[in-house]
Order: structure tokens, then C-alpha cells, then sequence
């Protein structure tokens, strides 16, 4: 019978198989890594009977997380206005506590994703939620690993989907590398959900710009200076990152000046200070 199939490294679901793939174009990237003892993988049924949801308020958003961790282990945010609500980013697991969470909050309009680490088990996601679009940029279409209906590439630099959120594109550690930008949230002051396209560091008081996390490859000048380019004339006070508790509460748009001046200063600093 034919088994929807998860690599255990980064979440990345594949088209329902026989046999589980061979290797994870997601993972042999160079952003991202094959573990020492290979690559592995699961099934979703597997998955979703061996972890729970995780659900509680991170910052001003309401978070969705998994527990035992999972491949890469982010959170997702549930990001509710008057015309409808957007589920920002994506973990692994969806069953049926989750839907009827949100269901009991809304519902789904959509789903928006960052970038393709965070593309995992879009396809039964969509489905939980009776087929809604999920939106990413056309630029990374490539590491699409299960198209389908339910994927709706958008492309151009930046795109309202709902009155007051705007994906912009800022490109950077991908191609398509998107972040949300909320407008009314932090009482009108505006957020920018960013997933690792603008990582928030552990101090929740910088931003780092990287091309892998992981095996340590920083951006360059260029890309970086794109990423602020991108942001310009964007309101927004806050930053959430891609995980737990990486939140940038105030301040949002000094922080992100701060941090691209550091970034670019040590990309040429000569001293061995």
C-alpha cells in the first residue's frame, strides 16, 4: 500500500510510495545536511502517532509546535484578523486536535510559507483544511518535492493575501525566501514574521542572515543588503523567528538596522580582535 513518506532530518513528506526515496534533495543541499548515520526516514502515520501538538502564545501570536522535537523542529503562527486567518509556516504534524483547534478559532484562508525547509507535510495539510492554497514563491519552486492543487506559487516581490499581510520577498538563504509582514499587530506598531529568512538570535536582540544555519555559511554583502532593500518602508516593531520563544518584542526595525551594519562590517573586518 502505497505510504506518504517524511525524512526524519528536515520533515520534507514525499508522494505516497511503496518504498520509501532514496535520498532527500532538501537534505543533500548544502544548506541543510544528511545525518552521520544516514538519512532517515518515517511515515506519517508513524510520525503523527508518536508526537503530540504543542499549542500556546508565543509573543501576540498563538504557536503550533510538536513534541517529542522533530526534524528541524520549528513552530508555526496562527495569525487571525476580521477576514479570515493565515497559518504562517508549517510543523509536520496535523491530526485532528489541531484542526478542530483551529477550526474553533476560524478556520484557514491559507497557508503561507517561508522558504523549503518549512514545506514538509503541506499536501495534508491543505487537506485538513478542505483543499486551501498553500502560498510559495515561484523562485523556489524547484525543491517542491510533492506538487499538487493545493500549491499556489505566487511570484514578484511582494503580495497582499489578506487586508494588512503582505508576503514580501526578501530572497537571502533562498531564492523565494519570503517573510509575512502584519500590519496591525503590536497595537498598529506592525510585525514582521520572518521564519529564518531573518533568524532571531538566541538574545532575541539581533538578527542573523545566513546562506545554511546549520554548516555555518553566511550571506554576503549583497544578499544581505537585498534583504534590508526589500524591507524598506515597511512598518513593523516586532520579529518572530522561526522558533519557540525567538521573538524580538520591540524595536524591530533599529534591531534589523544593527544587525545588517554587524554582519557586513565582520564580512570585511581585517583586525584579530
Amino acid at each position: 500500500m502505497p505510504t506518504s513518506f517524511l525524512c526524519t532530518a528536515c520533515g520534507t513528506g514525499y508522494p505516497p510510495a511503496e518504498a520509501r526515496p532514496k535520498h532527500c534533495p532538501i537534505c543533500e543541499d548544502e544548506r541543510q545536511f544528511v545525518p552521520p548515520p544516514g538519512q532517515g526516514w518515517t511515515s506519517f502515520g508513524a510520525m503523527r502517532d508518536g508526537h503530540r501538538a504543542v499549542v500556546a502564545y508565543d509573543g501576540k501570536f498563538l504557536g503550533l509546535g510538536m513534541t517529542p522535537h522533530f526534524a528541524i523542529g520549528q513552530r508555526a503562527l496562527l495569525v487571525r484578523t476580521p477576514a479570515g486567518n493565515i497559518l504562517w509556516d508549517l510543523i509536520p504534524l496535523v491530526d485532528r486536535g489541531i484542526v478542530d483547534i483551529i477550526d474553533g478559532l476560524g478556520g484557514l484562508a491559507a497557508i503561507a510559507i517561508s522558504h523549503p525547509h518549512y514545506y514538509t507535510t503541506m499536501a495534508e495539510w491543505s487537506e485538513a483544511f478542505g483543499g486551501i492554497p498553500v502560498l510559495t514563491h515561484a523562485a523556489d519552486k524547484a525543491w517542491i518535492q510533492r506538487p499538487g492543487d493545493h500549491v499556489a506559487l505566487w511570484d514578484g516581490e511582494r503580495r497582499e493575501i489578506l487586508p494588512g499581510l503582505t508576503l514580501i520577498r526578501c530572497g537571502g538563504h533562498f531564492a523565494g525566501g519570503t517573510v509575512l509582514h502584519v500590519a496591525d499587530a503590536h497595537d498598529g506598531k506592525g510585525a514582521l514574521l520572518s521564519g529564518d529568512i531573518l533568524q532571531v538570535t538566541p538574545g532575541c536582540d539581533g538578527l542573523g542572515f545566513m546562506r545554511s544555519y546549520p554548516n555555518y555559511i553566511p550571506l554576503g554583502e549583497t544578499a544581505v543588503r537585498r534583504i534590508a532593500g526589500a524591507l524598506d518602508g515597511v512598518t513593523f516593531d516586532a520579529v518572530y523567528g522561526a522558533f519557540w520563544g525567538r521573538v524580538v518584542p520591540a524595536d524591530g526595525r533599529a534591531v534589523l538596522a544593527q544587525s545588517v551594519e554587524r554582519h557586513i562590517r565582520w564580512l570585511s573586518e581585517d583586525d584579530d580582535i
